[in-house]
């Protein structure tokens, strides 16, 4: 038997160490807790600055409306880069932050629904959609063959019938897939979902994006002869059935900054009286812009808010028509 000493000092080790370990399993708690309010009170934080940048997003919708109309307003009969308006990033300092908006003509674009006709509430494939789409496809370098399987599937995608196109891709192709879904049969609210169509590779998707847009109108691509840029010439180009990007671009460069005041002026001229342009195609050309694409970034001290929208300036008072958020903490 131990000496009654000798216990009393072993328990007092063991209630030491009981103690020791409860401190430090609270010490644990206590740190855990702090790193729980501080992560807490960050994500407050940052919540409040994305509901303001948000906020001051709206304020910029608002700004980029009047632009628009202020833009068409002052010459109504055409719509010209006077100004340095088209394109041109402009920034705006605000309480916690900074704004940057700029404005674009949106009808410069290859409108993807123009690649059928509207009948009422029927969609039909619209030849001359799609050769322009086909063009624009070769001129930046995607095969001819490629091109037109893609032209013919997007027309499938959105067309009203289920009626396969030789080279597109209708339901019984989707279905099949290892996560299968449907054709929309309407028209396109997004380029993006270009992404979901047979044929349409990410690069392919990388390569053609910015070229694209998705107007809310089955109408062929309104491109706006006094404000498309040189460095835009593919979409001037795609027009014509022998499309040339480097006459195109030194045609653009050559516009007066005033442009043209008719469009019998601007089919006069020898270079796009050479596309032999039918009449559809001709009266595809604008002087006057009615669409106008507003991309915005707030950026606050913990969030960052993006906006691409779409501004219908042949509304009374301008409208938004669509937009596409992105925002990041």
């Amino acid at each position: 038997m131990k000496p009654l000493d000798s216990v009393g000092k072993g328990e007092h080790g063991a209630a030491l160490l009981t103690v020791l370990l409860l401190v430090a399993v609270i010490a644990v708690l206590a740190a855990h807790g702090i790193d729980r309010l501080a992560g807490a009170t960050k994500l407050a934080s940052n919540s409040h600055q994305l509901s303001q940048a948000k906020a001051y997003l709206i304020a910029a919708e608002s700004i980029g409306m009047q632009s628009a109309e202020q833009i068409v307003s002052i010459s109504p009969g055409r719509t010209t880069n006077i100004g340095g308006w088209n394109g041109q990033k402009r920034r705006f300092p605000v309480a916690g932050g900074l704004i940057t908006a700029a404005l674009t003509d949106g009808g410069n674009c290859f409108n993807v629904n123009s690649l059928v006709s509207q009948n009422n509430a029927l969609f039909a494939a619209r030849p001359d959609g799609q050769s322009q789409f086909v063009r624009l496809m070769t001129l930046l370098e995607i095969p001819q063959g490629t091109a037109v399987d893609i032209a013919e599937s997007v027309t499938d995608w959105i067309d009203s019938d289920t009626v396969l196109s030789p080279r597109g891709a209708e339901d019984e192709f989707y279905v099949q897939l290892e996560k299968p879904y449907r054709t929309a049969n309407a028209l396109m609210i997004d380029v993006s979902e270009l992404r979901t169509v047979k044929g349409v590779t990410s690069e392919i998707y990388a390569r053609l994006a910015p070229w694209l847009c998705a107007l809310p109108t089955t109408d062929l691509s309104p491109i706006n002869v006094n404000t498309l840029r040189p460095e835009q010439a593919v979409l001037l180009a795609m027009l014509s059935n022998n499309p040339d990007i480097v006459r195109s671009r030194q045609f653009l460069g050559r516009r007066t900054e005033t442009g043209y005041g008719s469009l019998n002026d601007f089919w006069a001229e020898p270079f796009p009286a050479s596309f032999l342009a039918p009449s559809q195609v001709q009266s595809q050309v604008k002087l006057k812009t009615r669409w106008f694409r507003l991309d915005i970034e707030v950026s606050m001290q913990g969030a960052l808010v993006e906006e691409r929208a779409l501004v219908d300036a042949a509304r009374k008072p301008a409208q938004l028509v669509h937009r596409q958020r992105g925002d990041t903490l």
